[in-house]
């Protein structure tokens, strides 16, 4: 029996609900959590109606904080909506209170399972996740670049007529304004994308990955789909244990979390994949530590 507890209903941690029911996963029991209760509850009604036309039946409610004692998986999808002109750094200083009460009182439960971080921003929160539960670090994942990477790819499918499924190249570094392409080890194939694209058109692509979410925010207020969607991929690479290669934020010798591609199964992070980047993505991999490390200082 797997359960999943998802704490914060707004359209994030709703999107994954709703991945989850209609896409292929092991989940048997579905808790959400918020502190709009009506909401939590409308929430679970409407979700539970959609079953007889899913491919999953998954036992919807809402609860507590309780339910959290032996869950497998609990998702953080709670804080203050990022909003537009808003970097994701400008949320750290709300969503660190918000987290150290919705933190304490899942530990409260005796909770040993996987948390998995959505909320912005993903890399300070997947660190401050990491040091209010006490968990071991492989069991605190963030979505990190896991979305930037699918835009990539989906982008790269598109200027290259080619199926995303075949596409490998990684999004990484902080999940932010520093992140960058390893261009270095884009394959299509076994083929390296540089012999593909022209160096402005790697630059233009880079651009579009990185400014997404802005545009999706000016237009329609949120992101949602998409990283319900990467909640679902992780979640069903650590529940059918796959050993699969997702770009995660993940814990970094410099007390603090960044995203790098990561080995998933049952236990959470089962490894760190040693990439080999040139010099000039060693320098941006850098940076993006750096501005991360000085979130987390202002947070503490």
């Amino acid at each position: 029996m797997s359960k999943i507890v998802i704490v914060g209903c707004g359209n994030v941690g709703m999107s994954y609900a709703y991945s989850l029911i209609n896409q292929k996963c092991s989940v048997d029991e579905l808790v959400l959590i918020d502190k709009n209760m009506g909401k939590a509850e409308g929430e679970a009604m409407d979700l539970n109606h959609s079953i007889p036309y899913s491919p999953n039946s998954i036992n919807i409610k809402v609860g507590n904080y309780n339910d959290c004692s032996n869950a497998d998986i609990v998702v953080l999808s709670a804080g203050a909506n990022q909003e537009v002109g808003e970097t994701r750094l400008d949320l750290i200083h709300k969503n660190d209170i918000i987290f150290k009460s919705i933190i304490n009182s899942i530990m409260e439960s005796g909770f040993n399972g996987i948390f998995l971080i959505a909320t912005n921003p993903v890399d300070a929160m997947s660190y401050i996740t990491y040091k209010y539960s006490g968990l071991d670090s492989n069991k605190v994942i963030g979505t990190g670049t896991s979305l930037d990477t699918a835009r990539l790819r989906y982008m790269l499918s598109k200027k290259l007529n080619i199926s995303p499924k075949n596409v490998h190249a990684y999004v990484m570094g902080e999940h932010g304004d520093s992140e960058f392409i390893a261009w270095s080890t884009a394959m299509v194939g076994t083929i390296n994308i540089s012999d593909k694209l022209t160096i402005e058109e790697k630059k233009e692509i880079g651009i579009q990955v990185r400014d997404s979410a802005y545009d999706i925010i000016k237009k329609k207020g949120n992101t949602s789909y998409g990283i319900g969607t990467c909640l679902l991929r992780i979640t069903n690479a650590i529940l059918n244990d796959e050993n699969a290669i997702i770009t995660v934020s993940c814990y970094d010798n410099n007390e603090l979390y960044v995203s790098i591609p990561c080995v998933i199964n049952r236990e959470g992070i089962k490894e760190k994949l040693d990439i080999n980047l040139n010099e000039e993505e060693e320098k941006m991999l850098n940076k993006s530590k750096e501005i991360i490390k000085g979130v987390i200082e202002e947070s503490k």
